[in-house]
């Protein structure tokens, strides 16, 4: 199988990358699982989870995601955040600094002049800040910081006691660490109670997807972006992202920062919390510990995340909001292509089988992600979609491969997906044919100039559908004809005698921009386009008319100048009513005149309602 399978569903192009990931890294047994707190020796190294929660609230998840184990040093960046709430950053700087250590997790580092820990992420800047968190009793202290916790998740978090028992008894190196805080006097108190709350801290029972959510809470400004519910303040948020670029992925964070670029923590149970700010954020849960304490598999996977993805936080970011800047379907916005009364009334009818997604701004994750989980829940009732780029400013490789997982995705569900306004990204277009074409089913995407010739196609794959389609072209009878169908058979017999069959090679031209009026045609069979001349030197499609249609018919109202030149796209048949017969019917048969100038006033009025539609729907 390649790595364009197909799946079952539609799926968002991030949740087939995960599931990419996920299969490409679950066979690693490299690592060894955290065993110096007993509690945690019995982790299952085959648990594996992937989960990404974007600040809008999607999620994507495969594997272990829901299988519970406890934060350990995760906790760290968000105590450290609730202690400046707390306290304030002055109080809080006062105790702990901001600065990389270089070590591991649980060094003594302490500044030489202060004693002061040299970050809040490393274990003994961790206990200063946990005893900085307000509360007049070690259980209020508790619960307001399992509260944090709990706001952050979206969800109830506990203490898991059993965790908590065994790093309590343990945990002999934090408490020797506890007492020479003391003896520098950056804890004030005696160092057991605030030992006891980092224990519980770190013993927090949480999941891969809490993970993800605690992160997007972060990457939201301190908003959890699935209940709303405000966290953290903003100005706080943006120091704890600070401090965890810099020194959350401790000895290790320089090539983190350098090859992932997402503020991170990582835990020794094997979760990986990391942040892209205003975006998403990212948990990976995999026990199996590198020599830094990191998890093996999700240092990988972020890493290859962020490759993949473009993730890396020192790119420009891209807008979420303006992805789609609007959509519609065939009942609201027609094609220049007119139609005949049959194909009109199917496509009011139909026409929610086809949509168009017009994008704007810059083409990556967020944006596709955006127009991908409006297409997965519309899949089932679409035969076609069109992503209009027109109004794209800027896209990459990522959004070619994103794109290809969509549409390989679509086709499987029997929608087809075209792009419109494509030639200002032909490097894009060009990635993604050249991905699809390496596809099992060899999926070629379709791609339009603009937006109504992708309309046009869309038209014409829901007209096939309808029960009396043709077989092709075909030709309309007369008394099919839209201008007809009022007339009874015996005043079609008399228009029939007063008319004269033309037929026009491909390229003729019927109409003539400027020259006087003298007729009508009704088309019969062919295609036939109304264009204008329009500087410099080019010409502009205004509507394309087909079989059943009336070409010239602003002849029998205002006798004016032909507006347009009229040119015949394939072989036309068509009936030509020249002025002066039109003219005599009002004394031979007053009744065929009514009704052809009612057919038409009619005809005008539909024309306009859907225009106004249009205008409404297309409004900036």
């Amino acid at each position: 199988m390649t790595g364009m399978q197909e799946q079952a569903v539609v799926s968002a192009p991030l949740q087939r990358e995960l599931q990419l990931l996920y299969d490409r890294h679950r066979g690693n047994r490299d690592g060894e699982v955290a065993s110096y707190i007993p509690a945690l020796a019995a982790a299952d190294p085959r648990w594996f989870g992937i989960s990404v929660v974007t600040t809008d609230g999607h999620t994507y998840e495969v594997g272990d995601t829901r299988l519970p184990f406890t934060i350990q040093s995760i906790s760290k960046p968000f105590a450290f955040g609730l202690a400046i709430e707390d306290r304030g950053l002055d109080a809080v700087l006062g105790k702990v600094g901001v600065e990389p250590s270089g070590e591991a997790f649980n060094s003594i580092s302490l500044t030489a002049d202060t004693g002061r820990p040299r970050n809040p992420m490393i274990n003994a800047g961790a206990i200063a800040t946990t005893a900085l968190l307000g509360g007049t009793s070690a259980s209020e202290r508790l619960a307001r910081l399992l509260a944090m916790l709990s706001d952050h998740a979206g969800r109830p978090l506990a203490v898991d006691p059993v965790v908590f028992e065994s790093e309590r008894e343990t945990g002999h190196r934090n408490r020797a660490i506890g007492h020479l805080l003391r003896n520098f006097n950056v804890l004030t108190e005696d160092p057991e109670g605030a030992l006891d709350l980092y224990f519980q801290q770190c013993s927090v029972l949480v999941d891969c997807h809490d993970l993800a959510v605690m992160a997007a809470c972060l990457a939201n400004g301190g908003t959890n972006p699935l209940t709303g519910e405000r966290a953290l303040r903003p100005d706080v948020v943006a120091h704890v992202l600070s401090v965890m670029t810099t020194c959350g992925m401790y000895d290790y964070a320089g090539e983190w920062v350098f090859w992932v670029g997402m503020p991170a923590k990582s835990g020794v149970t094997g979760g990986i919390l990391a942040v892209l700010p205003g975006q998403l954020g990212v948990g990976v849960f995999s026990p199996p510990l590198d020599e830094r304490g990191n998890s093996v598999r999700g240092v990988q996977v972020c890493r290859e995340l962020a490759g993949a993805l473009g993730l890396h936080f020192m790119r420009p970011a891209r807008p979420v909001s303006t992805a789609v800047r609007r959509e519609y379907d065939l009942t609201k916005v027609a094609s220049k292509r007119r139609r005949n009364g049959r194909e009109r009334s199917w496509l009011d009818q139909a026409g929610t089988r086809a949509r168009v997604y017009e994008l704007a701004g810059d083409l990556g994750v967020p944006g596709i992600e955006v127009v991908a989980q409006r297409l997965t829940k519309a899949a089932p009732s679409l035969d076609a979609a069109v992503l209009d780029l027109t109004r794209v400013t800027r896209s990459d490789d990522v959004a070619a491969r994103l794109l290809a997982h969509l549409v390989v995705a679509l086709d499987h569900e029997g929608t087809s997906l075209a792009v419109a306004g494509g030639h200002r990204h032909a490097r894009l277009i060009r990635q993604l044919e050249e991905i699809l074409l390496r596809a099992e089913r060899q999926i070629r995407v379709r791609t339009f100039p603009d937006a109504d010739r992708a309309l046009e196609w869309c038209e014409g794959l829901v007209l096939r559908l309808r029960p009396d389609a043709p077989d092709g072209p075909g030709a309309v009878p007369l008394r099919d004809h839209d201008l007809c169908v009022d007339l009874t058979e015996k005043e079609l017999g008399a228009l029939e005698r007063v008319l004269t069959a033309r037929e026009f090679p491909p390229g003729a031209q019927l109409l003539r921009q400027g020259d006087a009026s003298d007729g009508l045609y009704l088309l019969l069979q062919g295609d036939a386009s109304v264009s204008i001349d329009v500087p410099p030197g080019r010409r502009r499609r205004l509507a394309t008319l087909s079989a059943g249609m009336t070409i010239g018919e602003l002849a029998l109202v205002d006798r004016g100048p032909r507006s347009a030149d009229v040119y015949a796209d394939t072989t036309v048949t068509c009936l030509f009513l020249p002025l002066d017969a039109f003219d005599e019917l009002s004394h031979s048969h007053p009744s065929i005149k009514i009704k052809l100038l009612r057919t038409l006033v009619r005809s005008a009025a539909g024309m306009v309602a859907r225009l106004n539609d249009e205008l409404s729907t297309l409004e900036p």
